[in-house]
């Protein structure tokens, strides 16, 4: 199944964090915070200005992106856990 969000909304996917401390002490997964980095999946064709006309989103399909703790819904598609999330949630483009 395809799944395409709509106007300014995107689909990200969560990215792992860490299952250590920075001291070695290994974290359980019912102690660990949901990650606040994700992959862009999809997203929607742009938000519709004052003017009628569609703005483009800044975000692309692969973009490492970082979000706020409760950002978003959580859906699933296809077996995955994802999320959809409007672009002002966003914070920023993770760069390598």
């Amino acid at each position: 199944m395809k799944f395409r969000p709509l106007h300014d909304r995107v689909l990200v996917k969560r990215l792992d964090s860490d299952t250590k401390s920075a001291g070695g002490i290994i974290i359980p997964d019912t102690a660990q915070e949901k990650p606040m980095e994700g992959k862009v999946i999809s997203v929607g064709g742009g938000a519709r200005g004052e003017d009628g006309k569609v703005q483009k989103l800044d975000v692309k399909k692969g973009d490492r992106i970082l979000f706020g703790k409760w950002s978003g819904t959580e859906v699933k598609v296809d077996g995955d856990d994802l999320l959809i999330m409007k672009e002002s949630d966003i914070m920023g483009i993770i760069e390598k």
